[in-house]
């Protein structure tokens, strides 16, 4: 039987739908019994939302003023030691556990298994290469422990349901004094977050400039949506690169993918691949992201979005 322990995402009052995705990977393996560790400063609310997950046998609390902000510095040496009692330690493939997962690695002397995508058996996994042009076996030796991040894109949330224990921690961990949080800057506003959208409304290069933007602002705000960006987009100054959305930006999985003006790079299709329907509008018939697209519009973009706003 494997002992799974998941890191939780939250920003102190609300767990992030990533958790819930992670815990849904770790019922893969046959027989897991499932712990989520939860490292914040009053946290309760955010326990017990992570006991609510169906499938959870055991919540994990570590409440105490210096977790009030998830540095990898501090976070790290405690879920090492919380590690001891558990033969994998999950995080998800999200910019925190991208940050935090490869610390704790590090700290209980293993290798991690980067983005899984399947459980295949206890201690094998599959995992995308080559901005997901291949699919990559991995078996992890036997004694290992296997810390991983987990790539959220590949899986639906685990339903609620649960009534798990909530159970705190009193950890001897002793944390550097190294590193301190100063402050987060963030473009975020009233729009749902990309990672967690279940609409996601993207402009490409052909969007032609910043204040261009404007028009795929208006229609996401008209549906409810996210807003992403190609990164040529980004690249070209019309947007910030927090909202770069493939390989090297965001990996996204919403209900609805739509694309105004993107061609469909490589990098790009790797990080909407797992959409339940893609929709891509350009102007030139032979881009390539018509490859991939549920369905297709060729057309010219500043007239299908006013035809689009004017029918909602």
């Amino acid at each position: 039987m494997s002992h799974v322990l998941i890191i939780a995402e939250h920003d102190g009052s609300q767990l992030n739908a990533s958790t819930a995705k992670t815990v849904n990977c770790a019922a893969g393996i046959d027989g897991a019994t499932i712990s989520i560790a939860v490292l914040g400063s009053g946290i309760d609310s955010v326990a017990t939302q992570a006991a609510a997950i169906a499938g959870v046998s055991k919540v994990i609390t570590v409440d105490r003023s210096e977790n009030a902000q998830p540095l990898t510095a501090n976070f790290a040496p405690q879920i090492a030691e919380i590690a001891a009692a558990y033969d994998c330690i999950f995080g998800p493939s999200t910019t925190f556990g991208k940050d935090l997962m490869p610390a704790v690695a590090a700290l209980l002397d293993t290798e991690q298994v980067s983005d899984i995508m399947e459980v295949t058996g206890p201690r094998s996994f599959k995992r995308p290469v080559y901005a997901g042009n291949a699919i990559l076996n991995v078996d992890v030796a036997d004694g290992a422990k296997i810390v991983a991040t987990v790539r959220t894109a590949s899986y639906k949330a685990a339903a609620d349901g649960g009534s798990a224990s909530v159970e705190a921690a009193s950890l001897s961990a002793v944390l550097p004094d190294h590193s301190r949080y100063i402050e987060l800057q963030s473009e975020a506003g009233e729009r749902p977050d990309l990672q967690t959208a279940k609409l996601v409304i993207s402009g490409g290069r052909g969007v032609g400039s910043k204040e261009n933007f404007d028009i795929v602002y208006k229609l996401a705000d008209k549906l409810g949506a996210g807003v992403g960006a190609s990164r040529a987009a980004v690249d070209a100054g019309y947007v910030s690169n927090d909202m770069q959305v493939g390989q090297t930006g965001k990996i996204i999985a919403p209900d609805l993918y739509m694309a105004f003006g993107i061609s469909g790079a490589i990098q790009h299709l790797t990080g909407i691949k797992d959409a339940g329907t893609i929709v891509a509008i350009n102007k030139d018939p032979e881009a390539a992201i018509f490859e991939i697209a549920d369905i297709g519009l060729v057309g010219d973009l500043f007239e299908i979005i006013p035809e689009l706003e004017q029918k909602l």
